[in-house]
């Protein structure tokens, strides 16, 4: 019953519950292959910060169930992890910040679906810290709980974020699924950096309690995972939905190619070949201009210090031991010999000022910036008959150190227009790997991670990562 890399990299949930019905897989081997897969790996990977001590024990009660003849769902004895910005009872939830060392006492409610559904919870992942809103000079996959959580495929490159360490240890398979949380590109950015599937639901069909927040309003969790399949099934898990996926077709599917510039010639070469495939299944593809990106940009962010500041500061009167106030965080920060060592935290300082949520000036940018991003969207999707909006996810990655480089972001109207996003794999520059996102409709999320799971089988751009040491 011994899993290979190659086995874990190729298995799907499907897969493994196949094998799991016919006895010949347990969850308890399974589990225990990952758990084998963390320790030989994630001293230098750095994508996991704790392993679930009852793990085991976990899939052991899974194997029980099958054996009874009560499996829960396709999730049931699959294991899972978790970023370290989700509630999960006695088990670390940081934010990759040292400002909360105890665990909170109860779960995050998706938490408690995905122990419904039987899943392993095997640990919780590292992540750029506080979502990447301490500092615009931020280093992403770094936290202070954490250090840096690398590139799988190229050991001296970031891995972009928030959700570094989910996307790392799914690409490096170091569990089947794993959930991530995105804010503004928190999910699909670190999956095309780290060649995974990545997916933004649309904000409010996963419950973000329990979830340490940037701002309410469009924290989302969602999916990250080797399969557009495992991403559906895990998603409906999180929703508390019914199972059940089929991929769906490219033919007579009508895209919208939104061809941002900035990017470098691997991306217009790998968005080139995207179109192609697309053509050759019988898509119709148009070229697509997004409008009012830099008003929605320019009036969301003021809002959203306002909404963090709120946010935070509620989340944190639930957890015992943290600071109680952003500028009781601040202190804190600059008391600890970690904490700013590699950049500073102007953002919280920023949100320590921010006005309350009564401001007329604060409902404004707010109003502002959600309707533009609605319509920079919709004015596409209806306007010229759409199906989705297709635009290149990343570029390649930098070296993991320092700020991001200023560049062009594609995830923003989805976003904040509160629209679905998924990213799939859909080529290299060099070793590195670049995905293409797919946005639809809001509340179509179900159509378009079917389509999605068409274009990843007319591809199949996905490979296991090289863990090269750096570039050729």
């Amino acid at each position: 019953m011994e899993l290979l890399a190659a086995d874990l990299d190729r298995a799907t949930i499907p897969s493994l519950g196949r094998r799991m019905a016919d006895g010949s897989l347990t969850s308890a081997a399974l589990t225990s292959a990952y758990l084998a897969r963390i320790a030989e790996l994630d001293t230098v990977l750095k994508a996991v910060v704790a392993v679930d001590p009852t793990a085991s024990r976990q899939a052991e009660e899974s194997d029980r169930r099958r054996a009874l003849g009560r499996s829960r769902g396709p999730l049931d004895g699959i294991p899972v992890l978790l970023k370290d910005n989700i509630d999960t009872a006695g088990l670390a939830t940081t934010a990759g910040s040292r400002a909360l060392p105890v665990p909170p006492r109860e779960d995050a409610e998706l938490v408690t679906r995905l122990r419904s559904a039987g899943a392993v919870v095997l640990g919780k992942t590292n992540m750029t810290e506080w979502g990447n809103f301490r500092s615009p000079w931020a280093t992403s996959g770094w936290s202070a709980v954490g250090g840096q959580t690398v590139n799988a495929h190229v050991l001296d490159r970031t891995p972009c974020g928030s959700s570094s360490g989910s996307a790392v240890a799914v690409a490096a398979s170091l569990a089947q699924v794993a959930v991530g949380t995105e804010t503004n590109g928190s999910i699909v950015s670190p999956a095309g950096h780290s060649g995974v599937v990545g997916f933004k639901p649309t904000p409010g069909r996963v419950s973000n309690a329990g979830i340490v927040p940037i701002t309410a309003l469009r924290d989302t969790a969602g999916p990250l995972a080797r399969h557009v399949v495992d991403a559906a099934l895990l998603v409906a898990a999180l929703e508390g939905s019914p199972y059940g996926f089929t991929p769906g077709t490219l033919r007579g599917a009508r895209v919208g190619v939104w061809r941002k510039p900035g990017f470098d010639d691997d991306v217009d070469r790998v968005l080139d070949s995207a179109v192609a495939v697309l053509r050759q299944h019988g898509a119709t593809v148009v070229d697509v201009e997004p409008q009012h990106l830099d008003q929605v940009y320019a009036t969301d962010r003021p809002a959203m210090l306002v909404e963090f500041r709120h946010d935070l500061e509620q989340y944190l009167r639930t957890r015992s031991g943290a600071p109680r106030t952003i500028r009781e965080l601040i202190e804190l920060n600059e008391a600890d010999p970690v904490e700013l060592s590699l950049f500073g935290q102007e953002l919280l300082h920023d949100a320590a000022k921010a006005r309350p949520l009564t401001d007329p000036a604060y409902r404004d940018q707010r109003a502002t910036a959600t309707d533009l991003a609605h319509r920079c969207l919709d004015d596409l999707l209806t306007g010229e008959r759409l199906d989705v909006v297709m635009a290149p996810t990343n570029g390649p990655s930098w070296p993991a150190r320092g700020a991001d480089p200023a560049g062009p972001r594609t995830a923003m109207p989805a976003a904040v227009g509160g629209h679905p996003n998924v990213s799939v794999p859909a080529g290299f520059a060099g070793p590195l790997p670049l995905g293409v996102s797919f946005t639809g409709a809001r509340g179509a999320d179900g159509e378009l991670l079917r389509f999605a799971a068409a274009f990843e089988e007319a591809t199949r751009a996905r490979r296991a990562p090289g863990y090269l040491p750096t570039l050729p």
